[in-house]
């Protein structure tokens, strides 16, 4: 097996040896069941476009993770779709670059890899003279030619940026467009030895019902803490900096005579803007590191940990009033019919139109509208009584209906939500049951037709 560094599907452990993330997670589960061993060939100073021929050539049997195209596709054999991603367009912060869409891109000079499968419409919209490749082991380069000008943008992964950007201090760039009329349907890619078709169908019976969230949760904390250490010890660095510097100043005060003056001056005006960037790149990090903790990246809706903090508060303020506190259970019906139909890319796309409906129906002060995982959202209600609570279901309901997503395997044809209703207004029940309750009026709408309102009083 070739493998490539592509967080957060592969990323390779130094200290350890060995590689991880989401797609090595799922080999792992579909190796075990069908009882077969694969080895992670050495070639770390290969690149990209090396390995992904040594699949093509039958060096190797599989390349992981790979994004699905017509021109791969006829040199190899894909499985089906395990994970989505999107390319971005990156660029030097203040460089002026503007893009309204992709087309846009042939006003500029244009950096990429080889093999991307962004490639042809790449080349179908940049001129050639514009267009730019740069085959190396690492990406880095290709950043490089973004900070030195030599190319205006860079073409590359949105989720492999985001880490190396935090890696390698990669704080003058910035994503200023994101591909999302073009998404990466990310796979596993096979050579075509007579054997690998039963396995590319083996594969495929298990990424049909496999489910990656767990996975998914457990490395985008790993991202997390990752973050949480690189600000701690960029903080640390910047504390030993002020330190060098102020002492750097007392001997300059001491030892250096009245004709270096003017040099030291200007040396430690010098090291004052780098500290002041280094100061903007932290608040930067922080504030980045608080968004992607409380914020679900599908929706951009808050996410699970936001919703868990809200409830704790809006249940203290309940106890403290007496205010009643009402909380909405909403489930997409049939979402997973939804996929097994239209597929994921449809699925997720649903997931942000039912997203956007619910934040246009919840436009009340103190609501709080979170997605609560899969095809699941919650919203608590402070201060609200029980009838007005079944009202705004009522309503999220009947919004979402009109939205008309097609979905033809239900009645009626198109995707409805089915939504438990809890309120507390007396007693202390505490915060767990309120969550219990509504999930189990959910449950009630689910099991009596689904598209439609159930609602209890704790």
């Amino acid at each position: 097996m070739a493998a490539v560094d592509a967080p957060p599907l592969v990323r390779y452990d130094a200290k350890r040896g060995t590689y991880e993330g989401i797609a090595i997670d799922v080999l792992c589960l579909i190796a075990a069941e069908l009882g077969i061993s694969f080895e992670i060939a050495p070639g770390r100073d290969q690149t990209v476009y090396d390995k992904l021929r040594q699949v093509q050539t039958g060096q190797a049997d599989l390349f992981i993770p790979l994004s699905h195209s017509a021109e791969r596709a006829e040199a190899g054999l894909f499985t089906n779709t395990f994970y989505n991603s999107y390319y971005a367009v990156i660029a030097r912060q203040g460089s002026g670059v503007v893009l309204r869409g992709i087309n846009d891109l042939s006003n500029y000079r244009v950096g990429y890899l080889p093999g991307a499968a962004l490639e042809p419409l790449l080349k179908a919209t940049v001129p050639p003279d514009r267009l730019f490749t740069f085959n190396e082991r690492s990406s880095n380069g290709l950043f490089d030619v973004v900070r030195k000008g030599t190319v205006d943008v860079a073409v590359f992964n949105k989720d492999v940026f985001q880490e190396k950007r935090y890696h390698n201090e990669y704080f003058d760039l910035e994503v200023i467009y994101t591909v999302y009329e073009s998404p990466r349907a990310y796979r596993f890619y096979f050579s075509k030895a007579p054997d690998h078709a039963l396995l590319v169908d083996a594969f495929n019976r298990y990424l049909a019902a496999v489910d990656i969230s767990a996975s998914v949760d457990a490395h985008q904390d790993g991202e997390r803490v990752l973050l949480e250490r690189y600000v701690k010890q960029r903080n640390q660095r910047s504390l030993l900096l002020y330190a060098c510097i102020t002492g750097v100043a007392l001997l300059a005060v001491v030892s250096v005579a009245l004709q270096r003056h003017r040099r030291l001056t200007r040396l430690l005006n010098e090291k004052n803007r780098y500290i002041e960037r280094q100061r903007s790149a932290l608040h930067e990090a922080n504030q980045k590191l608080e968004r992607l903790t409380r914020t679900d990246s599908l929706t951009e809706l808050p996410n699970r940990r936001s919703f868990d903090e809200g409830l704790a508060a809006a249940y203290a303020r309940y106890r403290a009033t007496g205010t009643p506190l009402s909380l909405l259970a909403i489930d997409v019906d049939r979402f997973k019919r939804i996929n097994d139909e239209y597929g994921h890319l449809t699925g997720d796309s649903y997931l942000r139109s039912v997203a956007r409906s619910l934040e246009r129906s919840v436009d009340r002060q103190g609501a709080h509208l979170a997605r609560y995982g899969g095809e699941e959202f919650v919203c608590l209600l402070p201060a609200t009584p029980a009838q007005s609570a079944c009202q705004l279901a009522e309503q999220i309901r009947r919004d979402i209906e009109q939205l008309r997503l097609p979905n033809a395997a239900a009645t009626p044809p198109w995707v409805t939500v089915s939504v438990g209703v809890a309120t507390v207004e007396a007693g202390d029940p505490g915060a767990e049951t309120l969550v219990e309750v509504a999930d189990a009026q959910l449950y009630l709408a689910k099991e009596r037709g689904r598209n439609q309102v159930r609602a209890a009083i704790v």
